[in-house]
């Protein structure tokens, strides 16, 4: 439980509720907050990865933690920025999208395991995620910048990448795993 790779997941976890009170607060000071909790809890998604690998500490524990604290992350950031009217409503879609995913997988995953067969994390999931992130990001920081600027659309047009990019994901893990039914 406690190796490094763990800690930095557990500390992925520990960080949302702390980017939630701060984007609740509606200030550019909390908006700045939020921003960088939810770069620093991106940054740990890689470093808990390498660690896992440098250091042969990869656990089952780990296999869990790790894309449930991305789940929680993304999936959180993305009813804030809705609840918040931070993204626009046609941006609800990709959203939308993001989170029906998220959890058509957890439930694959969760069969699967049953029937003993692994569904690895693909390289395209990983680029997936790498752009989700990126996207949230720059949507929090646009928010903390006083007036907002031109990012914005950046991270939205992020947004809608990681969405189409999630629907082909979501497409090969539910195309692998139905072999097995």
């Amino acid at each position: 439980m406690k190796t490094l790779p763990n800690l930095l997941t557990l500390l992925r976890i520990l960080l949302i509720p702390v980017m939630m009170g701060a984007f609740y607060t509606q200030s550019t000071k909390g908006a700045w907050v939020a921003a960088v909790c939810f770069i620093l809890a991106s940054i740990t998604d890689y470093l808990d990865g390498l660690a896992a690998r440098l250091l042969s500490q990869t656990s089952r524990l780990g296999q869990f933690l790790d894309p449930t604290a991305d789940k929680l992350l993304i999936v959180s950031t993305l009813f804030l920025l809705a609840g918040f009217h931070k993204i626009s409503p046609l941006s609800f879609i990709p959203a939308t999208i993001i989170l029906c995913r998220e959890i058509m997988v957890s439930g694959l995953r969760e069969i699967l395991l049953e029937l003993k067969v692994p569904l690895p994390v693909t390289r395209l999931a990983k680029w997936k995620t790498a752009i989700q992130m990126l996207a949230l990001s720059i949507l929090l920081i646009s928010d903390a910048l006083n007036p907002p600027n031109d990012i914005h659309a950046l991270g939205e047009t992020l947004l809608w990448i990681a969405g189409i990019l999630t629907l082909v994901t979501g497409y090969n893990y539910l195309r692998a795993g139905l072999k097995h039914f």
